[in-house]
């Protein structure tokens, strides 16, 4: 299996127990992007605001022209939030911000 074909198993906070497994350079790009642009304090920030930042930090290679960028953005939100890395702020709409 090539390494462009590597999957990896991610959680998702909203089913706890089951994990999907999807493809790893795509799930890898997504979450540096996405934890380059979240700030460490509440309230965070919106996820409007954190795809509109993070998109020209995706390499185009995995993301032409932005295309599944936000399947992919909160299919790494959900695992992440899943795993305590980010949390949601209790606001609407829906804020997000690092952990630790």
């Amino acid at each position: 299996m090539s390494a462009a074909e590597e999957k990896i198993e991610i959680e998702n906070i909203n089913t706890p127990g089951r994990t999907t497994r999807v493809n790893r350079a795509k799930y890898e790009a997504m979450r540096a992007a996405l934890l380059s642009v979240l700030p460490r304090a509440e309230p965070g920030a919106l996820v409007t605001d954190a795809k509109t930042a993070l998109l020209p930090l995706l390499p185009e290679t995995l993301f032409p022209q932005g295309k599944t960028a936000g399947w992919w953005l909160k299919a790494v939100q959900l695992d992440l939030e899943a795993k305590g890395i980010i949390a949601r702020a209790a606001t609407k709409p829906v804020r997000l911000h690092q952990t630790a």
